[in-house]
């Protein structure tokens, strides 16, 4: 028995009928049935963390990724989606209803809401007063971790010492003290007293025996003002006080590992290192995209990602490591959505890296974002428009339109915008 089926409309990939739509909600409800319920306490845990990350940048990413499989994208998942539990938070600081990475990291890893541009402290703090600082600290997951005798390990493709990794495992009334110049250029009585840049927080965090990984970018906040940078000859580093950071890492910690490249990276031997450092660029590391125009070499985040958690996983007594895509808020800033979501689609990456490293019956796994941005879907786009196109809206009959659809400017617009210009 022959059926004329009407073939799929442009541009859908695949055919549908109202079974496929039942099938597929049955299909849901039995896996959701199989989901099994982990009892007990978590030996491990790794958090994964979007910055910027909103529920615009997820539902555009999950587009993207599966029109980049030759879907039409809405239909498909990123790996964390398919989790069994989620939830919605909410990201106001102690003082401000719009929330940066300082205080909402600084929330997260400690439980306590605090002020803008300040880490790991309570709202007790003044910003910029160095001497607020001491008695107002709060415990990070980084430190409980490290004082119950676990590995611990910060992955991140911004600045190690850039907010979001910095509130794992320092406390400071600036989130841009991040080297000791920076606290010159802003604040001479703290530089005067020696009050601890980041930076330096994370060489002498005292917790346990110290971070075993902490991986991302950031070296010139590491590198003393007279040496050149190894990777780009016209860059130099900050520190005012002449520390060689990387040097000490070496000094302090036996079994220990720096790297700055990706040769060196893929070399490390995850058995025999215990306390691994890496410093792939002076600031931030690339963007997702353009890794292979780097002139060293980056490793992916996924990349990062294995190789921080076979180094924690040697620890018997179990590992705390946050992984961040750091990048993802720096490329809505600049109003460059394509890199923000090709950044999350790697995050995706990276949680389904891990998802096969470790064993779920003792690890917990955690996805989320620490604020949002004004990122906007516009318009009746038809199903499968380029997500990263203009506006192409159905006609009458339900068929994607052959003109773009225009504004009451008579101008064509893209699906995706920004509030903010």
């Amino acid at each position: 028995m022959q059926t004329n089926q009407p073939p799929p409309r442009f541009p859908v990939k695949r055919e549908e009928s109202p079974e496929t739509w039942r099938r597929d909600g049955l299909n849901a409800i039995e896996q959701a049935k199989k989901n099994k319920i982990r009892k007990g306490k978590a030996k491990n845990v790794i958090l994964f963390l979007g910055d910027g990350m909103g529920i615009t940048t997820l539902t555009a990413a999950r587009i993207l990724e599966g029109q980049m499989r030759g879907e039409s994208g809405e239909e498909n998942r990123l790996s964390f989606e398919q989790f069994p539990n989620v939830a919605l938070s909410k990201t106001y600081s102690a003082n401000q209803q719009t929330s940066d990475s300082a205080p909402t990291m600084s929330a997260i890893m400690t439980g306590v809401k605090t002020d803008e541009g300040v880490l790991s402290v309570n709202q007790n703090i003044v910003r910029g007063d160095y001497k607020t600082v001491a008695g107002n600290e709060t415990e990070s997951l980084l430190e409980m971790a490290e004082d119950a005798g676990k590995s611990t390990g910060v992955v991140t493709t911004a600045r190690l010492t850039h907010a979001t990794p910095a509130a794992c495992y320092a406390h400071t009334a600036d989130r841009d003290w991040e080297s000791d110049k920076d606290i010159f250029d802003r604040k001479k009585d703290a530089f005067n007293q020696k009050f601890p840049d980041i930076a330096r927080q994370l060489l002498e965090f005292k917790h346990g025996d110290g971070l075993e990984v902490a991986i991302g970018g950031g070296r010139a906040k590491f590198l003393p003002k007279e040496m050149n940078d190894l990777e780009y000859e016209t860059v130099k580093g900050e520190r005012l006080d002449g520390r060689n950071l990387p040097d000490e890492w070496l000094k302090k910690y036996k079994n220990s590992t720096y790297v700055w490249n990706k040769r060196q990276f893929d070399a490390i031997d995850a058995k025999r290192t215990k306390h691994l450092l890496g410093l792939f660029e002076p600031s931030h590391m690339q963007y997702d995209f353009d890794r292979a125009k780097d002139k060293a070499g980056e490793p992916s985040l996924s990349e990062m990602t294995a190789k921080a958690i076979d180094v924690l996983s040697t620890n018997k007594k179990g590992f705390f490591l946050m992984v961040e895509a750091g990048r993802i808020d720096h490329a809505h800033h600049n109003g460059n959505a394509f890199r923000a979501l090709t950044d999350t689609v790697e995050l995706s990456n990276a949680v389904r890296v891990a998802e096969t490293k470790i064993n779920l019956d003792e690890t917990l796994i955690i996805v989320t974002a620490d604020h949002s941005h004004t990122f906007i879907m516009a318009g009746y786009p038809a199903r499968g428009n380029n997500i990263l196109g203009l506006v192409r809206e159905i006609d009458d009959n339900g068929i994607a339109e052959e003109k773009n659809k225009a504004d009451k400017n008579g101008k064509p617009f893209t699906t995706l915008g920004y509030g903010n210009g």
